[in-house]
């Protein structure tokens, strides 16, 4: 079965591995974008497969056969290209009405999982997704990023612009357990009331962890799934001094962290007696990072264009109360400065008038 796993730069740069094979990336230029495909088996040269969408690509994700690759668009359209026909073009494969913000595949790439900005979770039959199986459907805010967990096929994890991280059974469209991250937080952090949605989840099977990394806070929440009693507990927050591109798990290894500092652009963090912790520079971070130090400019300017989620939350209007107030300065003025009677000289009202007019 293909993991999809890799670092990327949240937003414009979108980076995806189908097993151990298949690359995929993304960059947006403008309004179109082109993904492309890379085979990078020892047995092959560099292959690129290049393609074309109408509007900016917005996830990217390989189905677990490792056939296609599936493009979610600005448009909330889906299309999927053959990894096999390097000159073949995308094929439409289904739309949603509103700007797509993640797409899933289930592992026996029965079901295509799609995320969009009007608060749903759609899961559709991949070989006929005019069909749709269910809707998952309880958050508040657009669903930013979605995860079928691997060791548990039938689990669905998604997180959303209402902080919360919700655990799901996909098939039926049930909520089974949900984490409010605003109640994680402390009043004294500088971001403690700032609105934020998921830019990655990531899980471990070895410890059945799952790190969850939002939107422009420096900080990565772990939490452990216990399947069995199908619940999600929370277990500690890493902090760090810069700015968090992006988290990603590596079997054998531990959690990578890709960091807004060209000093130490990467940290690997492993639990030691229960606890995450930075482990000191190896050699293989210490490579990995040579080769991120020498593309620094690259990575500053594409995360640099990157505005995140900010533009998506709901716009609220209250006019109400602008008008109530100012009702109330009228009334204020003529209680002050009555009209003037017939005789020219100020009307008193009587009390009973006054108390009338204060009530309507």
């Amino acid at each position: 079965m293909a993991s999809c796993a890799g670092l990327a730069l949240c937003g414009r740069a979108l980076v995806v591995r189908g097993g151990s094979r298949f690359l995929a990336t993304s960059t947006a230029g403008s309004d179109d974008d082109v993904p492309f495909l890379y085979d990078c088996s020892p047995a092959e040269k560099s292959q690129e497969n290049k393609g074309t969408v109408v509007r900016r690509c917005t996830a990217l994700t390989f189905t677990a056969s490792e056939e296609k690759l599936l493009v979610a668009d600005k448009s909330g359209d889906v299309y999927s290209f053959s990894v096999s026909d390097p000159q073949g073009c995308g094929k439409l494969e289904l739309g949603h009405l509103s700007m797509l913000l993640d797409v899933a595949v289930s592992p026996d790439d029965r079901y295509v999982l799609t995320a969009d900005r009007d608060e749903k979770i759609r899961v559709s039959w991949a070989a006929a997704p005019h069909s749709i199986e269910s809707f998952c459907l309880g958050h508040a805010e657009f669903v930013s990023r979605i995860l079928v967990v691997p060791d548990h096929p039938e689990l669905l994890l998604s997180s959303s612009g209402d902080c919360t991280l919700r655990l799901w059974e996909y098939q039926s469209g049930r909520e089974l357990h949900c984490c409010h991250l605003t109640s994680l937080r402390e009043p004294a952090e500088p971001w403690g009331d700032k609105r934020s949605a998921a830019s990655r989840i990531a899980y471990w099977g070895q410890e059945s962890c799952v790190a969850l990394l939002c939107d422009c806070i420096p900080v990565v929440y772990i939490f452990q799934l216990d399947a069995r009693r199908q619940q999600l507990a929370y277990r500690q927050q890493l902090a760090f001094q810069h700015r968090v591109w992006d988290v990603a798990f590596e079997e054998g290894q531990g959690l990578w962290v890709l960091q807004d500092c060209r000093e130490a652009p990467l940290v690997l963090c492993r639990p030691v007696d229960g606890q995450w912790q930075a482990v000191p520079e190896n050699t293989a971070l210490k490579k990995v990072s040579a080769h991120l130090q020498g593309n620094w400019a690259m990575l500053e300017g594409v995360s640099g264009m990157d505005a995140g989620f900010s533009g998506l939350y709901k716009a609220t209007f209250d006019n109400v109360t602008a008008y109530l107030r100012k009702k109330e300065e009228r009334l204020q003025k003529r209680r002050q400065n009555p009209p003037p009677g017939p005789n020219g000289q100020a009307k008193k009202m009587k009390p009973e008038e006054a108390s009338l007019r204060c009530s309507s």
